[in-house]
């Protein structure tokens, strides 16, 4: 699957009295969130339970060629609510240094081209004895593996100046929700 091209760069809208600025100076660019994304060790996912309540867990992973993917048996709850609805969020651990990406997960395999021994290479950033195999999602169910497609993302390192959201290609319509 070709990844999104890159997003469009925005700023959000936010009721008076935030303090964001009118103009696109000190928007971040997505090559400085993605880094970020790539770097980091620690992300929560949020899902949707079937009776529609949230349901957030921390999660080992790795920002891929535009995507994000993880891995769990289909049983547990996190990939049971995708299943269910593909709605989520990822997002980084701080509060300062802002991250919240929307999407979709759906479930995939790295059967062909490399991937699967790319992804191999990505998780080694947590130790190399806990980077899979590279046939480890070869197989018709994946494995396991999911991937987080993002339809928009919001982030900020230095609120409220370069408070910024992207909107990709297939993403939602900013103008059907401005935030």
């Amino acid at each position: 699957m070709e990844p999104n091209a890159g997003p469009a760069v925005q700023r959000p809208v936010l009721p008076a009295g935030y303090g964001l600025p009118d103009s696109a100076v000190g928007l971040l660019s997505w090559s400085d969130v993605e880094q970020r994304l790539t770097a980091s060790q620690h992300y929560w996912l949020s899902t949707v339970r079937p009776d529609g309540t949230p349901h957030s867990v921390p999660r080992w992973g790795v920002w891929l060629e535009g995507r994000f993917y993880y891995d769990g048996a289909p049983t547990t709850r996190h990939a049971r609510n995708a299943q269910h609805n593909p709605a989520c969020t990822l997002t980084l651990e701080s509060g300062t240094q802002v991250v919240i990406v929307e999407g979709i997960s759906v479930a995939t395999s790295a059967a062909s081209d490399g991937l699967g021994a790319r992804l191999a290479v990505a998780f080694t950033k947590y130790h190399p004895q806990y980077a899979p195999d590279a046939d480890a999602w070869a197989g018709p169910d994946g494995g396991g593996l999911r991937m987080i497609i993002p339809r928009r993302a919001l982030a900020w390192f230095a609120f409220p100046t370069d408070c910024t959201r992207f909107v990709f290609s297939d993403g939602a319509s900013p103008e059907s929700d401005p935030n």
